[in-house]
């Protein structure tokens, strides 16, 4: 199918991107699922943490979004967060900074009054087609947003979340297929997968779920903003749908684990990938 030719500087903006991706702004209705719940949300501006900020708040749940610096993109997410007659709070900020990390959630706390899921979406790629392109200082600071973030806010969420409480990382396809040019983001996704397993075996007693979520090729600022133009025209043609996904898509998913419908899934990985298997 393609998309038009189109780059972007990191992180990318949803607004300008062509098409701009669907995140359920006109389709995604509520049923109550989520009614009187509180998330945090990373990466809530766009994408995918657009589309489940957004499903979140007609489910009746209030959020935090968390995003790095679009506040464009953030302020329409406020916006239709409090359409839906629930409260969004921002936070703008670098995730690979722990001390952020731990004040999304000190700020969630006081705001929101608590903290029942926590979604770890927020993430960094960058295609590159040699080791030596990849500095030294690239990859730690993918490391740090990917996967360090999902363990300081985690540590520091934990002391406020209850038995019922569901916490949601998202991995990737690329977690067991992973590309060659996205080496550093597939190694973090595949942690995520694997730090999301551990912490749904240590905190079962607990009562809280742990699961994650592995999208395939999904129309997010992330593509024009990190691939070069002729990955960004055929994205996502090769999958067996024949197509990339659309944030839109995801929310669903992202519900039903964060819901009391999914009250017996905790450690599962969910492939959300156009047809593309994962082991």
């Amino acid at each position: 199918m393609g998309f038009p030719d189109q780059q972007q500087q990191v992180p990318g903006v949803q607004s300008q991107m062509d098409p701009v991706p669907d995140c359920g702004e006109q389709s995604y209705r509520g049923s109550g699922r989520l009614t009187g719940k509180k998330a945090v949300i990373t990466g809530g501006d766009s994408g995918i943490g657009r589309a489940v900020a957004i499903a979140y708040a007609r489910e009746g749940a209030d959020v935090l979004v968390s995003y790095l610096n679009e506040d464009d993109d953030a302020n329409e997410v406020k916006r239709l967060v409090e359409d839906a007659g629930r409260k969004c709070v921002l936070m703008a900020g670098d995730v690979s900074d722990p001390n952020h990390c731990r004040e999304i959630i000190r700020t969630a706390v006081d705001e929101l009054g608590g903290i029942d899921v926590l979604v770890n979406n927020a993430a960094y790629q960058m295609t590159h087609e040699s080791l030596d392109e990849i500095s030294d200082e690239e990859w730690d600071y993918t490391f740090k947003v990917n996967i360090g973030a999902y363990f300081y806010l985690l540590k520091a969420a934990l002391p406020h979340m209850q038995p019922g409480s569901s916490v949601i990382g998202s991995s990737s396809v690329n977690s067991d297929m992973p590309s060659p040019t996205l080496a550093p983001y597939a190694a973090t996704k595949s942690a995520i997968a694997n730090f999301s397993a551990s912490m749904a075996q240590l905190l079962g007693e607990k009562g809280i779920r742990v699961n994650s979520v592995a999208p395939g090729p999904i129309w997010t600022p992330l593509i024009p903003a990190t691939m070069p133009s002729e990955k960004v025209q055929n994205f996502g043609d090769d999958t067996p749908l024949g197509r990339a996904g659309q944030p839109a898509e995801l929310a669903g998913v992202y519900v039903l684990l964060a819901s009391d419908e999914g009250s017996y899934i905790s450690g599962a990985r969910v492939a959300v990938t156009g047809g593309r298997p994962i082991l």
